[in-house]
């Protein structure tokens, strides 16, 4: 299984940005995801990479503000953030799952999570 540790949440000003960074360790993945909970609701896939092809998706709620990117030297996932909004405010986990036929952002089909890091965006 894959260790996967976040950090860079914060609180913003609508507007603003924040990098997301998510560090993985232990067995390898092929897929890593960026998915986000806010209270009450499910959560979401937010952007993912799948590494084999470095092919990249996003959510449509997200496309061109958000950016997810790979080191694989350090083994890090990063999520930057730019004009964040206040509907952008949850609780941000990073997951990683091996090959699956399950559609990227079925949250089930991953058996690796963060611990999550929260993001507040206020207006």
């Amino acid at each position: 299984q894959v260790q996967l540790v976040e950090s860079g949440g914060g609180s913003v000003q609508a507007g603003e940005s924040l990098r997301l960074s998510c560090i993985a360790s232990g067995s390898t993945y092929s897929r890593m995801t960026w998915f986000r909970q806010a209270p009450g609701k499910e959560r979401e896939g937010v952007a993912t990479i799948y590494r084999p092809l470095a092919s990249i998706l996003y959510a449509d709620s997200v496309k061109d503000r958000f950016t997810i990117s790979l080191d694989n030297a350090k083994n890090t996932a990063f999520l930057q953030m730019n004009d964040l909004r206040p509907e952008d405010t949850a609780m941000y986990y990073c997951a990683a799952r091996s090959f699956s036929s399950s559609s990227w952002y079925v949250a089930p089909s991953y058996g690796s999570w963060g611990q999550g890091t929260p993001v507040t965006v206020s207006s």
